[in-house]
């Protein structure tokens, strides 16, 4: 692979965990630092490609893991980022040697990793490199994984029904059934090793966020007060400000914007679970219900795998039920979500809450339904709804309330207070990124750092 000359500023490596959610963010901010004068190379896992060709500007570097079919499949998800990391390791060390040596004169910078693929630092501090770490995640939810190492793990993993609705000491808002892993049943000494890589900043020079001051200034704060002396930038929202190339690793259906135009203004309730989560088929056909009692037009993104232990598409849905919806549902596959969002004819998102769409819905000012499925997105589902309250959890039974909660956030007042208060959210954020933003600050100090290491 040749490498593209640098506009200006130098030479960036950038290293995305091959998920969906990790690999949006991480594209970019490729874009961001690529508008400020840097050449762009995407180190990535070859079973989870990008798309190159939507990055004409970037070199893509694939990293030849060798992971099997039984590794790809892990369902433990915690486990499968210690496989993925250590089957990376050797093989990044050996393509960013080589792709060095093909123009010595091309510097490398600085590595910037997803700090789920912790082992590009420990390349970059092997081959004498700076590397910068990108959280993807909420810095509430960081602030609540780090914290499960000084709590009792007998009590919170798996989560005693007693302790479910205390708070946690020294977390704002947080219970302790809104920890990022309260309901893992995986083994705790994979948990406790991610924990320990993903906790520390090691030799890498600074943080940065995908978020901003504003939403998240107190959790903000406590990292930086818990890191005195290290660089943090939150950057975010990090779709704001990049251009406006495709990052998604599934084909988009476009053909749902041309049904959201023939719907009224703020009268749609999209639905996307994001890329990985999963159901079982009878959690799809309470949903399925749920959206079709609630007489409101929704836009519903079916994943293929979106049953759990199935490939099919649509083929779980009840007999007779897309005659039951015609003209007032559309389903699709999969959608351009930050399209969709933007649409005046989506008033609200019924979501898993992953950090990604939580931004993009904020952005927009639409007001959301959260079923956070795992991770991160129990507590950003606690944000939307109780700190932030712009939006409606799911908590006890999850689909059976569907109905009931689409009708109070798309009919009832409270629903209208919800839109308001999202609506001012996208203002401040807005602020953020517009010159003399904190966001906009952020990159150009950021750029800075780099320049300087």
């Amino acid at each position: 692979m040749e490498i593209q000359e640098a506009q200006g500023h130098g030479h960036l490596v950038l290293v995305p965990y091959p998920l969906q959610g990790h690999m949006t963010p991480t594209l970019q901010l490729a874009s961001i630092l690529h508008s400020k004068g840097f050449s762009i190379t995407i180190a990535h896992a070859k079973f989870k490609s990008p798309k190159a060709f939507d990055h004409p500007d970037f070199n893509f570097l694939p990293v030849a893991e060798n992971l099997s079919e039984h590794h790809i499949a892990n369902k433990d998800r915690i486990a499968q980022v210690s496989i993925i990391n250590t089957k990376c390791e050797a093989p990044l060390q050996e393509s960013l040697t080589n792709l060095i040596k093909q123009k010595p004169q091309s510097r490398v910078n600085c590595i910037i990793y997803d700090t789920v693929m912790y082992c590009a630092e420990a390349v970059a501090s092997n081959m004498k490199l700076p590397s910068i770490i990108l959280r993807t995640s909420s810095a509430s939810s960081f602030i609540a994984y780090c914290a499960i190492l000084n709590l009792p793990l007998e009590d919170c993993i798996p989560l005693k029904e007693s302790i479910s609705q205390e708070l946690v000491p020294g977390l704002h808002s947080i219970r302790f059934k809104d920890l990022p892993a309260s309901n893992y049943f995986g083994d705790l000494k994979d948990l406790l090793n991610l924990l320990g890589h993903v906790s520390k900043i090691k030799t890498s020079s600074a943080v940065l966020w995908n978020s901003v001051d504003y939403l998240e200034h107190d959790s903000l704060a406590q990292f930086q007060q818990q890191n005195e002396g290290k660089h943090c930038f939150s950057i975010g929202p990090l779709h704001g400000m990049a251009p406006t190339a495709s990052t998604s690793l599934l084909t988009e259906d476009t053909d749902c914007i041309t049904w959201l135009d023939k719907q009224a203004t703020n009268s749609v309730i999209y639905v996307s679970l994001g890329s990985v989560a999963t159901m079982e088929e009878s959690e799809l056909i309470e949903m399925a219900w749920g959206l079709a009692n609630s007489e409101q037009p929704f836009l519903w993104v079916v994943r293929p795998g979106l049953v759990r232990g199935s490939a099919e598409w649509i083929e779980h849905l009840p007999e007779g039920y897309l005659e039951t919806i015609q003209g007032r549902g559309c389903i699709v596959k999969w959608a351009p979500q930050k399209e969709v969002l933007a649409h005046g004819a989506v008033g609200g998102f019924l979501s898993h809450c992953g950090w990604n769409s939580t931004l993009e819905s904020i952005c927009e000012g639409v007001p959301m339904i959260c079923r956070p499925a795992f991770g991160d997105q129990k507590v950003n589902s606690r944000y939307i709804s109780y700190v932030w309250k712009m939006g409606i959890a799911l908590e006890n039974g999850f689909n059976r309330n569907i109905e009931t909660a689409i009708r109070r956030l798309m009919q009832d007042p409270e629903g209208q207070q919800m839109r308001q208060k999202a609506a001012a959210l996208k203002e401040k954020v807005k602020l953020s990124i517009d010159k003399g933003g904190t966001s906009y600050n952020s990159v150009n100090n950021l750029v800075e750092l780099i320049l300087s290491l």
